[in-house]
């Protein structure tokens, strides 16, 4: 007797097919993004202004403004004469290495959310192919089934900061030479490092970084960075600001609007920074050794939003003090 051999139809081939497309396609956005801090800046805010529900990437195209300022300011007027080269070289590589780790990470999750909103189906089983947590494959699942926007925020903070934890902040190169220096220490003792929120109206919002090398300190301030972004009241500013100010990665994208009108301090990223090529090592899937905190999806402790215009600039004015006090004492 003849066995019937059953073929799958053309569609089997076609889905196939079109998520192998979907796969290539998706690399080679990540690859055109992720070349540099303006890049990946551009890249979440044109993801974010296509799909805004998902909050995330606006929050990650702002702090990436923060990060391409904190470069700049490694080559300005003040930070040269106050760091050596080869400890300014290691800050902007730490700074590079982390946000380059991220979007390589997440961005793959944003266009996989993208395609299976434009095909009209889930497509999360391809997060595999990128190597993204399991956590995050089963939050991807959740949100597509059940739309909490809020959830899926808190879910990719959390995310990436595990991230990162491992092949940066507690990598010996990073962990020793940058973040037990006297120099990133002194930083958040006097709270001069901070994520700021501009405005074309001049104000800043925003928070400190302290104790940045624990995970749960930096994802409790991302959560608090995200309920400042999307405050009723606040967020309409921040997006103008976004829209009408093209990243530069100089902290004149926002002093031109301020109070003061400074003039330009600090250089344009990309007249003075390289491309870097960072070696392709996949991270491991965090999740599987490590459990987020519980209550991980609940909204921080806040309270409303204030301006930190003045005591931004004052924190500035002191580290330009400081610079002085050193030039003269190195004449003397």
């Amino acid at each position: 007797m003849e066995q019937t051999v059953m073929k799958p139809d053309s569609s089997f081939y076609r889905i196939q097919s079109n998520e192998h497309f979907i796969i290539n396609q998706i690399k080679q956005e990540e690859y055109k993004g992720n070349k540099d801090n303006i890049s990946r800046t551009k890249s979440y805010q044109r993801y974010f202004l296509k799909n805004p529900e998902i909050a995330w990437a606006f929050l990650a195209s702002m702090v990436s403004r923060n990060t391409g300022w904190n470069m700049g300011d490694l080559y300005g007027e003040v930070i040269p004469d106050l760091l050596d080269e080869e400890t300014r070289k290691r800050l902007f590589l730490t700074l590079e290495k982390a946000n380059w780790i991220i979007f390589k990470d997440a961005f793959p999750q944003l266009l996989i959310y993208q395609y299976s909103k434009k095909i009209g189906r889930p497509l999360f089983h391809l997060l595999e192919h990128f190597y993204v947590s399991s956590f995050m494959q089963y939050e991807w699942q959740l949100f597509w089934e059940m739309g909490d926007r809020k959830r899926l925020l808190y879910a990719l903070i959390v995310n990436e900061q595990h991230v990162i934890q491992q092949p940066v902040i507690l990598h010996p190169s990073y962990k020793y030479k940058i973040f037990h220096s006297a120099f990133f220490i002194l930083h958040e003792l006097l709270h001069f490092n901070c994520v700021i929120f501009p405005t074309t109206n001049g104000e800043l919002y925003g928070e400190s970084v302290v104790q940045f090398k624990k995970v749960w300190k930096r994802i409790d301030l991302g959560k608090r960075l995200s309920s400042i972004l999307f405050d009723d009241d606040l967020y309409p500013r921040f997006l103008h600001f976004a829209i009408n100010t093209e990243p530069t990665g100089s902290r004149y994208d926002y002093e031109r609007y301020g109070y003061e009108k400074r003039k330009r301090k600090n250089p344009f990223i990309r007249t003075v920074l390289p491309i870097i090529e960072h070696h392709n090592r996949q991270v491991g899937d965090w999740s599987l050794n490590h459990q987020p905190k519980p209550g991980w999806e609940k909204a921080p402790c806040t309270i409303s939003p204030v301006a930190l215009t003045n005591w931004f600039y004052q924190k500035d004015e002191q580290l330009e003090l400081y610079h002085l006090a050193k030039q003269l004492l190195s004449k003397r």
